[in-house]
């Protein structure tokens, strides 16, 4: 079902005046609006300070000005709740009937979420509930307006979804100061946000109603398709974005200056950049060295442009790019791809979240953030150019890097006989990219790991009677190996009785087994919190 683009002069005036009416609880009283004429001819922007009778009160450069609201559409999230009437030029516009009542939701934070990913989570919306979105874009792609019509797009208007475009840091401001009611961020909220939300009523963030994960996104580091360098170590990726390697022939390329594209300071994308090297980046960079670019999109329009760039844009904004495949510090390469992205195993990567407050939430809210994070919107994800999270099955026999791990001749003689059983085992298996991941000493699933939960139930109950599942512990390398073989094997039967609890008996006519095998086929490197964190896992195998 394909999304319809209001094109047409009256159509978009109509969207306008919709805006007008937007019902937000408790919106913020001074928030900057636009008001534009009804010609389309003249706009003012500024600070919404208040409705008098048929007039708009907004402080702008020149001053507080007075406008009259009946000459005027109101664009923006903090527009009074009041509907205005609007005198238009255009017999359509004048004579077009009045809305059905529906029910208006404001959205606000990310740009990767709300350009890359939330047209598409309308589109399916829209089917999911036999109707069809109507949208409109306002603003410089900042801001837009879908309206769900029922019947297939020939019904009443039965939802109105007002987007506000611009970080991830915002969507908990917009929460907090109620002008919003579903935040959409490119990292998890922290604690701080989370005790906010709190105090100020609007629910535990992180409860499962409240907080859904809705796909993942690879950050990718991208070069001109003729760049001649293919891989890069985090290392080296490090000293580029820090000023340090400023010369591609560094690292194995051609003698040329390096052009660094970075984004704003307060961008959730590069902020899992930063968190990554734990350093400022490009600290020591001058202007001539290094170009902003305020999205991803335009991050790979100059990555194009120039052959000497680098940057780093979401996984659905490759566009013409050459993705770079990262060496760790252990020397294992991580290629960008859907599979990595879902097991977790990418270093540079982030989940995509929605958050709504609890005590704005209504039924058509939770029924939208319920559809966006269930199996239903996976193809619309898909259809992005993101990844959903959906299960991937894979053979082993294209793990080549894992096989020469398992195969290393100077591994450890006590280790030894344990990775000939994984590799002899693993000659059987496929493994879904379904991976539960632990806390240290925990069995305690994480929060992605209990959103996967249910559709592994889902996928294994489709497979055929009597196919095997194996769950497969792993650790970290912290303490002894054969305490990490008995930690790896309870991780695994926790998993176990989990799927259990979970399934009933949905798949009683599957065989389901366990097996741990501790430190050994790590993920990732042990040296640091983080690559502890991925290596401790329980993976899930099949065999048909």
């Amino acid at each position: 079902m394909k999304r319809k683009l209001l094109s047409t002069t009256a159509s978009a005036v109509c969207v306008l005046s919709m805006i007008a009416s937007v019902t937000v609880p408790s919106m913020a009283a001074a928030q900057e609006v636009t008001l534009r004429s009804t010609d389309g001819n003249v706009s003012l922007t500024g600070e919404l300070l208040g409705l008098e009778g048929d007039s708009y009160i907004i402080r702008t450069a020149r001053g507080e000005l007075r406008v009259a609201a009946s000459r005027v559409e109101c664009i923006g999230l903090a527009c009074p709740t009041t509907q205005i009437e609007t005198v238009s030029e255009s017999t359509a516009v004048a004579e077009a009937p009045a809305a059905a009542a529906s029910e208006t939701i404001a959205i606000a934070g990310s740009e990767t979420i709300g350009l890359g990913l939330m047209p598409l989570l309308m589109e399916g919306y829209a089917a999911h509930i036999g109707g069809e979105a109507l949208a409109s874009e306002l603003s410089d792609n900042r801001l837009s307006v879908t309206s769900l019509v029922s019947e297939d797009g020939f019904g009443d208007e039965i939802g109105r979804y007002v987007v506000d475009i611009s970080n991830s840091n915002t969507a908990f401001d917009a929460l907090i100061n109620k002008s919003a009611q579903i935040g959409m961020s490119a990292r998890r909220i922290v604690p701080d946000e989370a005790r906010a939300l709190r105090a100020d009523g609007a629910g535990n963030m992180v409860s499962p109603s409240q907080e859904h994960i809705v796909g993942v996104d690879s950050l990718v580091v991208v070069t001109h398709p003729d760049n001649p360098v293919d891989a890069l170590s985090l290392e080296q990726l490090g000293q580029i974005y820090s000023g340090v390697i400023k010369n591609w022939s560094e690292v194995g390329g051609k003698d040329q200056n390096i052009l660094v594209i970075d984004r704003p300071e307060r961008s959730g994308t590069r902020d899992v950049l930063a968190e990554v090297f734990e350093a400022q980046i490009v600290a020591t960079l001058s202007p001539l060295e290094v170009r902003i670019a305020n999205d991803s999109n335009k991050a790979a329009e100059l990555v194009r442009e120039n052959e000497n760039a680098i940057g780093f844009l979401g996984y659905a904004f490759q566009r013409g790019t050459k993705a770079v495949t990262l060496v760790n510090e252990c020397g294992l390469p991580m290629v960008p791809d859907s599979f990595s992205a879902r097991t977790e195993e990418y270093p540079l990567q982030r989940r995509l979240y929605l958050y709504n407050r609890a005590d704005l939430s209504t039924d058509q809210i939770q029924d939208f953030v319920d559809f966006a994070a269930s199996p239903e919107a996976d193809p619309f994800i898909a259809k992005s150019g993101f990844i959903g999270l959906g299960i991937e099955r894979r053979s082993f026999s294209s793990d080549a890097e894992r096989t020469a791990m398992l195969t290393d001749p100077a591994v450890d003689q006590y280790e030894a006989p344990f990775m000939q059983e994984m590799l002899d085992t693993m000659a059987s298996y496929d493994r879904l990219s379904t991976t539960f991941r632990f806390g240290t000493a925990s069995s305690r699933l994480d929060e992605r790991g209990r959103a996967d939960m249910a559709r592994l139930v889902d996928y294994l109950e489709e497979q055929p009677a009597g196919t095997e599942v194996l769950l497969v512990g792993f650790t970290d390398d912290v303490g002894p190996f054969d305490n990490n073989l008995g930690i790896s094997q309870q991780r695994a039967e926790d998993a176990f009785a989990a799927l259990s609890d979970a399934a009933g008996d949905r798949i009683s006519d599957l065989n389901i087994s366990t097996a741990g095998y501790g430190e050994i086929a790590p993920t990732g490197c042990n040296l640091d919190a983080d690559g502890r964190q991925i290596n401790r896992r329980v993976e899930v195998w099949v065999k048909s």
